[in-house]
């Protein structure tokens, strides 16, 4: 799947913030409990505009993390209904813009406008050309046993399975013990 390399940045960002979630973080812990680990995530991938590092940022980012958990195993249509409501909540309105290193690219909400809001409309134009590529299919949940973290499977063949090497790997030995046991 070839997506439009906003859109790419956008959903990449969104595994990275809902992978935070305890069913889905390495520490099995909430990975985005303090203002500090949210400090920490954006030092990963940037945000321009308004931060305010405060508690009810955290909280509004962390609802919209949960909101973005559920949007990513819609089936097509309600994530359609889901994005739309995203965008019409934050009075969206795309234009283009240019600032810092960045080339043209779009913008849909003020740089004044909440980060949470920002991290949504955002993840709502990722997931537009996602819906209208008709590839819901490439956002699934990890497909080992005791983990939920997302997966963003952009490879060619679509057969990406795992959110991490660390759970392919883990789920790899699983098999292998498996099969050898079958043996013995």
């Amino acid at each position: 799947m070839r997506l439009e390399p906003d859109a790419e940045q956008a959903l990449v960002f969104v595994v990275a913030l809902c992978n935070t979630d305890p069913s889905a973080s390495r520490s099995g812990t909430d990975e985005l409990a303090t203002v500090d680990h949210l400090r920490a995530l954006l030092g990963r991938y940037p945000f321009t505009g308004r931060i305010d590092h405060d508690e009810e940022e955290l909280q509004d980012v962390r609802r919209t993390r949960a909101l973005l958990r559920q949007v990513w195993s819609l089936g097509r249509d309600d994530a359609a209904e889901a994005v739309n409501k995203m965008l019409r909540d934050a009075k969206a309105l795309p234009h283009l813009v240019r600032h810092d290193s960045q080339d043209w690219h779009v913008h849909a909400t003020e740089p004044s406008s909440p980060l949470a809001e920002r991290i949504r409309v955002d993840a709502a134009l990722g997931l537009l050309d996602v819906i209208q590529m008709n590839e819901m299919d490439r956002l699934r949940i990890c497909a080992a046993d005791d983990c939920a973290g997302l997966v963003l499977d952009l490879s060619r063949n679509g057969l990406k399975r795992f959110c991490s090497v660390r759970c392919g790997n883990r789920m790899n030995m699983i098999a292998f013990r498996e099969r050898r046991a079958d043996r013995e």
